[in-house]
């Protein structure tokens, strides 16, 4: 990592909460924004969202090198070739349009929103949670529109549970719980670890994003051919209440609802750090796929990969060990889970 940029933090790590004053105005604009995009059409609310989020990757530097370093990994260019800032601007003006859906999803009815999610397999993705011998984890990328497919799998009576940081801005916060919880998707705050056992022990589907950016704290992986990380809580809340892990893919099809499919479910047959190097790198690859498959349609914009070659060299290193059997640094056998290893929802 270069010395002008620091690394990411976890939300436990953070010195203080957001200001109070910032905390209104935000909560303030996203009502007044969601009531007005709620009365509108959508097309020009796309359009304008998609130019400011454009705007904001050519104004943002450091938001505009690290989305160029991701994508560059992705298409195997470097992060200044022209495809590279190409793609980037086309992400971002899907974030945009993605922006417009989640603030108008308050303002529609369910059968709305269960129309935008597209025909689910519902028969498939129960026989998954039935067969599953402790919960259902759903480890998910940001691509396409999560709040929209979760909303319509809980329409359905399929109980499913979301993290989010309740620690930044409370009120917020508490207004995305109650947004999400009328649509029957139950939140958990991300330090709440019982209830993330609970949903598991229940044999529930708790959704877990993997691709927050990349942290030394994490499980090393490979991800689109170089090191990097993911967090280690999925595959160690799986090991620990004999889930099964499936990765999915959430993708916008040409008719502008979203389509959901995943992997045949990771078995987790233990806490061993061979097994959870494994599992994660599995993770890892569903994720590869997800992106690759509509490289457009992914809007993480934090770093997900180190910026100097010397930490990468560590984290395949660190792989490495794991694979023989040797625990990672952090990450000893029968730890408590740090709640900085899940992947919280922050929109």
């Amino acid at each position: 990592m270069t010395s002008r940029e620091r690394p990411l933090e976890a939300p436990h790590r953070r010195l203080e909460p957001g200001p109070r004053i910032l905390e209104k105005v935000a909560v303030g604009a996203y009502r007044a924004t969601s009531r007005l995009l709620g009365l509108l059409p959508p097309g020009p609310p796309r359009f304008v969202l998609a130019r400011l989020s454009q705007a904001s990757y050519v104004l943002w530097p450091t938001k505009r090198r690290w989305s160029n370093r991701n994508f560059g990994h992705v298409l195997g260019l470097p992060p200044n070739d022209r495809k590279v800032r190409r793609l980037a601007l086309d992400a971002y003006a899907e974030y945009g349009r993605y922006l417009v859906e989640l603030m108008r999803l308050p303002s529609r009815d369910l059968d709305e929103v269960d129309h935008l999610a597209g025909d689910l397999d519902l028969a498939a993705i129960e026989a998954l949670r039935a067969g599953s011998p402790g919960g259902l984890i759903l480890a998910a990328a940001h691509v396409g529109n999560n709040e929209a497919v979760a909303a319509s799998v809980a329409r359905h009576g399929m109980p499913i549970s979301v993290l989010a940081d309740d620690t930044s801005f409370p009120e917020l916060y508490d207004l995305l719980r109650r947004q999400r919880e009328a649509w029957g998707i139950k939140v958990i705050g991300w330090r709440n670890l019982r209830g993330i056992y609970e949903v598991l022990r229940r044999r529930e589907m708790l959704a877990l994003l993997i691709d927050w950016g990349y942290r030394t704290d994490g499980i090393p992986v490979q991800l689109f051919g170089a090191w990097t990380t993911i967090p280690a809580g999925p595959a160690t809340l799986a090991a620990r209440t004999g889930s099964r892990i499936v990765s999915i893919t959430i993708g916008r099809r040409p008719d502008g609802k979203f389509g959901l499919s995943w992997s045949q479910p990771i078995e987790v047959a233990s806490s061993d750090p061979a097994e959870l190097q494994r599992v994660s790198q599995a993770m890892a690859d569903g994720m590869a796929a997800t992106i690759a498959a509509a490289p457009a349609q992914w809007y993480s914009f934090k770093p997900m990969w180190p910026a100097s070659p010397e930490e990468a060299a560590d984290l395949e290193r660190r792989a490495r060990l794991m694979q023989a059997g040797h625990p990672d640094p952090g990450h000893a056998k029968g730890r408590p889970i740090d709640p900085a290893e899940l992947e919280v929802e922050r929109s």
